[in-house]
């Protein structure tokens, strides 16, 4: 049996991300919040709006990334040769919160071609009284990049502030999910997420994917930190998690 059915896939064709209808079995959100809770202790991690390379920092965090669950999804988008190239955590703590501006992920990620796909995995119920993820709907189908303004406000967890002008169009759509679901979204998808003061935190970690037939550009990365300030992904592992490097230019991590 297929992750998507074909109505979903139509769905993330039109709209940028999908919700599939199968999450993580209960044991599994269990396992997620204590080993939330262990990480954050062990890293010794007071703010943890935005937590990037946790799989650098504990390469047991893969295991998430290869269930079979979210992995055939992801490779009904992209096909079956995949890399996951990043991951983070996103746990926001219900006071004195950030927002993530509205923003593309692609703006600053050195894949050519500038295909992969994300996938966020709700720890904790998230919704709108905890800030959960906002998108656009359609706003992947033209495939642009958009510009974006430099703001390095204490306010915001990201740097890299999408334009104005470019917000027009379907109107933001909350994305809604218990422990244990997860939605994935496409790169060019416009999204972001209010800050979270509801008094309860709003746990999520995020994989992301990119077909094993894109270049992870190691000089373009270095590049864009010396051009546009942004963060340094010159150094990310790549772990092929399943078929081979079709471009056979990825460093993969042995």
């Amino acid at each position: 049996m297929q992750a998507l059915n074909p109505e979903e896939i139509e769905r993330y064709q039109q709209d940028g991300i999908v919700v599939p209808a199968k999450g993580f079995d209960p044991a599994t959100v269990a396992a997620m919040h204590a080993k939330l809770d262990s990480f954050l202790v062990d890293q010794g991690i007071t703010d943890a709006d935005y937590v990037p390379d946790i799989i650098e920092r504990d390469p047991s965090w893969l295991d998430y990334a290869v269930r079979p669950e979210i992995l055939d999804a992801v490779a009904q988008l992209i096909g079956e040769d995949i890399i996951v190239w990043g991951s983070a955590l996103f746990c926001k703590a219900g006071k004195g919160g950030r927002a993530t501006p509205w923003h593309q992920d692609g703006h600053y990620w050195p894949i050519r071609p500038l295909e992969t796909v994300t996938a966020w995995i709700a720890i904790d119920d998230v919704n709108t009284e905890n800030s959960c993820l906002r998108v656009i709907p359609g706003s992947h189908r033209d495939r642009v990049s958009y510009s974006h303004d430099t703001d390095n406000s204490d306010a915001i967890i990201l740097n890299q502030v999408l334009k104005p002008e470019h917000l027009e169009g379907a109107p933001p759509r909350d994305i809604e999910l218990a422990p244990g679901r997860f939605s994935i979204h496409d790169v060019y998808l416009v999204h972001g997420a209010n800050p979270n003061n509801s008094g309860k935190r709003r746990a999520g970690m995020v994989f992301r994917y990119m077909p094993a037939t894109s270049h992870f550009d190691r000089e373009l990365a270095a590049q864009q930190v010396r051009e546009m300030g942004v963060l340094d992904l010159s150094r990310r592992k790549l772990h092929l998690v399943r078929g081979v490097d079709r471009t056979g230019r990825n460093d993969i991590q042995r």
